[in-house]
């Protein structure tokens, strides 16, 4: 019957959802159960000790059991509660999309999209399909996201065109194009059968030795010294070294059977499709339909259509618990809720609307509070890895998140850098049911515009600095930073909503282009208070120099400074890429105050504790709470200081990069290190919360005679992007290194072994094959042209060569600044090592540019050295002449 006359059957009179199962799964998998359980031990065989132990049997933990067996570890053990596919592989659509935001999540998905091909090749039947996709734009801001893609796309390798309504007509007669501003089509992209798939991983990994049990569960997590150590189960106990929790929408309740127990943060929703029978006009090799403004996407299926979408409020399910048994088992239907994507469905497909409905699909998806997947080593249990929160892309993702999981067991660390998914980006709020249940209804919808700076309206207000009431009421505007509150500028007409970032997007000038730019003339001329609260902030102590000794052995800087000395150090991982970027003061001999980016607050605390010696004699404390944070920044700020202190700010007294505990107004104790952050004079306070309050009050009374003013991160962006200091997290990442940023002042290789040694002294003698640089943009119009917000392709002589990390304004210059790394790639794109890349990128022949929102900038190229000592609050750039 026709979609139409279907929505007037009574439910009871539809395809039940076990009918449609049957007919869903026998269409999407070739191999017979019974061939599938001859791949299956009995449970009589369930082994004393393992390797590996995987839950789950999903699509994500079979290709990760494949991918451990095709790296030579075969002693892998695989548990699967009920039957495999069994959770939310067997419903998933399999579209295989390789666009992403970032080029690390481009460079996974297209591994998986190259191992599907080469599956299908093999004579494998997974269902492959290389139809290409169509990604539809109806605005000219969803262009924009378009081309940040493209360009993604292009510094991953994977072929993306522009085309128009006439070329999608070609490609898609069945769609209505009237309304179309333009689409990215990727002619590689492609669709599986997940069931297939995850059917061919379990025997091919099977035929490797890996052990495979269906019908068994994991009970309890056991560990010793801090690491896994078996994993009780229904039918006995296993002895282990690894345990990965690949539990799908499980793995949280599966997080809890450990202690301490490991933070899984997923919430499950409602997610809907309806599969139709044949629609006029589909042929069977149509590309995959993504129409992002209306929020839907269609593949072909048996000569109907596949439709679906990711509705701009989700419907959360199981938020006491999922129910016993929930295999293969689908949601009651929701026709109301899917009205909105129904709308969407007709109005790119209008043949949909007569066609014979299969059914109605409601299947469970879970989601993270940000829409990225949770990959990696807990921070609660050393060797207790999570692959989960694949938030409705786990079929897309699993080929890739297979290899990386396997690759960080085996070797201890992925090959690429995948921060934006990494499990230790979390803080324990973050796993709160409460918070999950509302914060899914928004990180589900996927398709929404992304602007730049764009705020979650959800799970807000809970982090927040000891000033935030005050900062409020001086009109202070925030945004979410690892759950916390931070002011990111101040406006004296702001509404509530913009006090909360949430306001009219844009990727252009943005509404906050002026107040920044007073602040940041605050902080140059006059001074400025911002409240940097949320920074992350540890104790590192011992009796002995043992702290002293673990500082040194993670740090590629010299800790082994006299007391009060801010020491800015990188630590390193075995490749020499940053794990952390922080600053690090000897309070005592045996005493040590360390500051890390908001961000790495759970990444920073367990690097520290992972390394830690297990005789408890380094004892690592997490003060983020414990203190709050001032920038006194601005040519003003030592004399400011000077009238509510009895301590001497003078240079001579109070030198830059060291630190000194002093009092303020009535209140003592207070950690003052002059360096801010940003390349101006001026001071960073750590308070003692107790006395924040007091602390801003005497500063902003005293500061009335120095024109005083609040300001906000922007600011502070601002003025370190114009003097070109790179940070964790928005420019450095695990895979970029101390010589490639220009922090070789801040290596010192003859102190002794450190992690990442080898790797840096390597780099030292060989030369390296990117180094960060600063651009200025030509011909730039604020007013008129899209603005850079990170994640542009720079082109050097017109060939791709890397990527924006970070941009801004810059009053001073009154130029657009680009932050980037720029590398040397041979015609088969590798890494060419230069042994001076300084010249290389300052050859005089060589320009430059800067591609934003589609259009071409020349660019400056401007690469900057170091002198070699601390002879200011913080280095001094000098610019490389041409």
């Amino acid at each position: 019957m026709s979609l139409i006359r279907y929505l007037k059957v009574p439910l009871h009179k539809r395809c039940t959802s076990d009918a449609f199962y049957r007919a869903f799964h026998r269409s999407c998998t070739t191999a017979n159960n019974n061939e599938a359980s001859k791949t299956l031990k009995t449970i009589v065989d369930l082994p004393k000790h393992a390797r590996v132990v995987i839950c789950g049997g999903g699509v994500t933990g079979s290709s990760i059991a494949y991918h451990l067996a095709e790296r030579g570890w075969n002693d892998v053990v695989l548990l699967e509660q009920g039957k495999y596919t069994c959770g939310t592989t067997w419903h998933s659509v399999g579209l295989i999309g390789q666009l992403r935001d970032d080029v690390p999540s481009a460079r996974l998905v297209k591994y998986s999209a190259e191992l599907y091909r080469s599956l299908e090749k093999a004579g494998h039947g997974i269902g492959w399909k290389q139809c290409g996709s169509i990604n539809i734009a109806q605005t000219k801001d969803r262009v924009n996201l378009l081309q940040r893609k493209h360009a993604v796309a292009v510094a991953t390798g994977i072929e993306a065109h522009f085309i128009g309504p006439k070329e999608i007509e070609r490609l898609a007669p069945v769609l209505k194009t009237d309304d179309i501003e333009a689409a990215l089509y990727v002619p590689s992209d492609g669709v599986v059968a997940p069931s297939d798939l995850a059917s061919t991983y379990v025997r091919l990994a099977k035929d490797r030795g890996v052990k495979m049990f269906e019908g068994v569960q994991v009970e309890k997590i056991l560990t010793h010294n801090g690491n896994v150590h078996a994993v009780q189960t229904s039918l006995g106990t296993i002895n282990c070294e690894y345990f990965v929790n690949c539990g799908g929408l499980w793995s949280r309740q599966i997080g809890k059977k450990s202690q301490p127990r490991v933070q899984v943060p997923l919430h499950a929703t409602e997610h809907f499709y309806i599969v139709t029978k044949d629609v006029p006009g589909v042929d069977p090799n149509l590309p995959v339909i993504r129409d992002y403004d209306g929020l839907i996407y269609y593949r072909e299926w048996s000569g109907g259509v596949m439709a679906g979408g990711f509705e701009p409020v989700a419907k959360p399910v199981f938020h006491t618990s999922i129910p016993d048994k929930f295999e293969f088992q689908l949601l009651p239907e929701d026709w109301d809720h899917f009205q909105i994507l129904l709308d969407a469905i007709l109005n790119r497909m209008p043949a949909v609307e007569t066609a014979e409905v299969r059914q109605f699909v409601n299947g469970p998806e879970s989601f993270t509070p940000d829409g990225s997947w949770i990959l990696g080593e807990s921070a609660e249990i050393g060797k207790y890895f999570v692959a989960a929160g694949m938030s409705s892309t786990g079929v897309v993702a699993s080929g890739g998140v297979g290899k990386q999981i396997a690759g960080w067991i085996i070797d201890g660390e992925p090959s690429i850098n995948l921060e934006a998914h990494d499990i230790l980006r979390f803080v324990p709020f973050h796993n709160n049911r409460r918070f999950l249940r509302e914060r899914v209804k928004e990180s589900l919808g996927m398709y929404r515009m992304k602007y730049p700076g764009q705020q979650w309206k959800t799970g807000r207000n809970l982090r927040t600095s000891p000033l935030y009431t005050r900062l409020k009421a001086e009109g202070a505007c925030f945004g979410e930073t690892n759950a916390y509150e931070r002011p990111m500028y101040f406006s004296d007409i702001a509404d509530s909503e913009e006090q909360w970032g949430i306001q009219k997007g844009t990727f252009g000038k943005p509404i906050w282009h002026e107040h920044v730019k007073n602040e940041y003339w605050s902080c140059k001329e006059r001074v400025s208070l911002i409240d940097m609260s949320s920074f992350s902030k540890f104790e590192i102590m011992s009796q002995g120099s043992e702290a002293l000794d673990l500082l040194q052995y993670l740090s590629s800087n010299d800790i082994n400074q006299p007391i009060g000395t801010v020491i800015h150090t990188g630590m390193q991982n075995s490749r020499g890429g940053y794990e952390n970027d922080c600053s690090i003061v000897p309070l005592t001999d045996n005493r040590f105050f360390m500051i890390a980016p908001t961000s790495q607050q759970t990444r920073s605390f367990s690097w520290l504790r992972k390394h830690c010696p297990l005789d408890g004699s380094v004892m690592i404390s997490d003060l983020t709470s414990a203190f709050s944070g001032l920038n006194v920044v601005g040519p003003h700020a030592q004399q400011l200081l000077a009238d509510v202190t009895d301590t001497s700010m003078t240079l001579t007294d109070f030198k830059p990069m060291t630190c000194q505990v002093i009092d303020v107004g009535y209140a003592g104790g207070i950690i003052a290190m002059r360096l801010t952050h940003a390349g101006e004079d001026g001071f960073v306070l750590y308070v003692p919360s107790e006395y924040s309050l007091h602390v801003y009050d005497t500063l902003m009374k005293a500061g009335k005679d120095y024109g005083i003013r609040n300001a906000g991160y922007y600011a502070m962006r601002k003025l370190r992007i114009e003097k070109f200091f790179a940070f964790w997290g928005q420019d450095l990442t695990t895979d970029d290194t101390p010589y490639e940023c220009g922090r070789d002042f801040r290596v010192k290789l003859d102190k002794g072994d450190f992690i990442g040694r080898d790797a840096l002294l390597k780099q030292k003698e060989n030369g390296i094959s990117q180094k960060f640089v600063q651009f200025l943009l030509k011909d730039f119009d604020t007013e008129k042209d899209v603005w850079p917000w990170g994640g542009e392709p720079i082109y050097r002589n017109g060939k791709f060569a890397g990527t924006v990390t970070s941009s801004a304004y810059g009053p001073t210059l009154d130029k657009m600044i680009c932050l980037g790394f720029v590398r040397d790639y041979d015609e088969n794109d590798n890494r060419i090592v230069h042994k001076n890349i300084n010249r290389f990128i300052m050859d005089k022949d060589a320009t430059y540019e800067v591609v934003v929102g589609g259009q071409r900038f020349q660019a400056e190229a401007r690469l900057y050295t170091t002198k070699e000592a601390y002879t200011t609050s913080d280095p001094v750039f000098i610019p490389v002449p041409k």
